[in-house]
């Protein structure tokens, strides 16, 4: 199981997805660029002394990201973008061990291209008279419900 982000705009979602990472020993992968300066500075404020124990790879783009899956598929499976474009929720979804949770940029999502090209769309119910959840706990939902299903419940 892996957590991508894909262009991340704010600092504190990415830090906090690290310090997630860092505690459920979970991969990440961020997909540049992102919206702030990614350095050890500012990735340390936002995810205090847990960055020391994150595994996290940066990637240059999108087309980087799908080169370095295609060269490594036994740890890179299925795309299971979040998405409030979607109607399968992610309670009904079947999560594979090596499945890529991947969470859109907080201000835009993903492109188009990368949203169909996704092997599954899923989204968390909520009201509908709400926008969204922040991503950095939509993150934590979909990976405690995949990792439940792939890890926890052997």
């Amino acid at each position: 199981m892996r957590l991508a982000l894909f262009q991340p705009d704010i600092p504190q979602n990415t830090g906090t997805l690290l310090r997630l990472g860092a505690c459920l020993d979970l991969p990440i992968d961020i997909i540049e660029p992102c919206g702030f300066l990614f350095n050890e500075k500012a990735m340390k404020r936002a995810g205090m002394d847990y960055l020391d124990f994150a595994s996290y790879r940066r990637h240059d783009s999108w087309e980087d990201f799908l080169k370095f899956r295609a060269d490594n598929p036994q740890e890179y499976g299925r795309i299971v973008l979040m998405t409030t474009h979607a109607t399968q929720p992610y309670t009904d979804f079947c999560f594979q061990e090596n499945d890529i949770i991947l969470m859109g940029r907080e201000s835009a999502g993903v492109p188009e291209a990368v949203h169909q090209m996704a092997d599954a769309r899923l989204t968390i119910p909520m009201n509908p008279n709400a926008r969204s959840i922040n991503m950095a706990i939509s993150a934590a939902l979909a990976v405690g419900e995949a990792l439940r299903q792939t890890r926890w419940c052997k």
